[in-house]
């Protein structure tokens, strides 16, 4: 039986075939490299060949690779052209609304259909790194945290409100019971580094630049998951800052949390396309102005 490709898997590979480096296409891909290898290698394991060989130069691509590529140009181009085809042809009163992570959109999403009853209206839960669902057109607008994963140049963002920063740390951290702490005393804790994610949200997250100008010092861990990352404080080898409002913690016993001072608040934000005409959209943008306010 032949394999089912991962079209995400396949557009990696274009990008790694055109750059034939693989720091390069990570930085284009705004992932990390040892995630993109991993995933390139994901797709060698389904298609059961080797794609690309590493030199010091960079990559090459094997014969197969070559062969491979006219093809998965091919591929990539007619699945962008289905999904287009599909939408031209959905309903003019439709819209998928995504929201990443912990945030909840359910007061926003009911007043849009108490106001839009004949609206075909739809949600989708979403990873933060699965933010390019919003350019790809695949929802149409996107409830999430700054800084965005993917580029803003096309979209256009609407701040709902801010949250403040804490620290996540075992109930045994020398934090722990503390009021407050200043987001110096943070300096030269170990944090938890995600796999993935591009430098911008990364360096936030990871309270960057720092006043020496260095990076921030990483535990041992690689967290391509939240649950990766609740696993990794909790076996106390490094510590996360987290939106204050993010309560998924509290599903993991002997994890605590303490306010950052000093620290730029995260923002919450909805995001659609620049230009979007779909009436569905500004509505939704209204709603959540409206409604999609922190609790105090």
């Amino acid at each position: 039986m032949l394999p089912d490709l991962d079209l995400r898997l396949v557009r990696y590979f274009l990008v790694v075939a055109e750059q034939l480096n693989f720091a390069r296409a990570a930085e284009e891909l705004r992932v990390a490299q040892p995630s993109l290898s991993r995933q390139i290698q994901r797709l060698e394991n389904a298609l059961g060949v080797r794609l690309l060989e590493r030199t010091n130069q960079g990559s090459r691509l094997t014969a197969a690779g070559a062969a491979f590529l006219p093809r998965a140009r091919q591929l990539v181009h007619d699945a962008e052209q289905a999904v287009l085809t599909v939408r031209a042809a959905a309903p003019a009163r439709t819209i998928t609304i995504g929201y990443a992570d912990d945030l909840v959109i359910t007061p926003a999403v009911r007043d849009l259909r108490s106001r839009c009853p004949g609206a075909h209206i739809r949600t989708r839960h979403l990873s933060s790194r699965e933010a390019g669902t919003l350019p790809d057109r695949q929802i149409d607008a996107l409830v999430i945290r700054l800084p965005l994963p993917i580029p803003a140049d096309n979209l256009t963002v609407t701040t709902l409100y801010t949250e403040p920063l804490v620290v996540l740390i075992p109930a045994s951290h020398r934090f722990a019971g503390k009021e407050s702490v200043d987001v110096t005393d943070i300096h030269s804790e170990p944090l938890v580094g995600c796999t993935g994610m591009g430098e911008a949200w990364s360096g936030f997250w990871r309270l960057e630049p720092r006043h020496d100008g260095g990076p921030a010092p990483l535990g041992p861990v690689l967290a391509d998951t939240y649950d990766d990352k609740l696993e990794a404080i909790a076996e106390g080898t490094a510590i996360a800052v987290v939106p204050a409002d993010d309560r998924r913690f509290t599903l993991r016993p002997g994890l605590v949390v303490v306010p950052v001072t000093g620290a730029e608040p995260s923002q919450v934000v909805v995001a659609h396309r620049a230009g979007d005409t779909n009436p569905l959209v500004a509505e939704f943008v209204r709603s959540a102005e409206k409604l999609l306010v922190r609790a105090i």
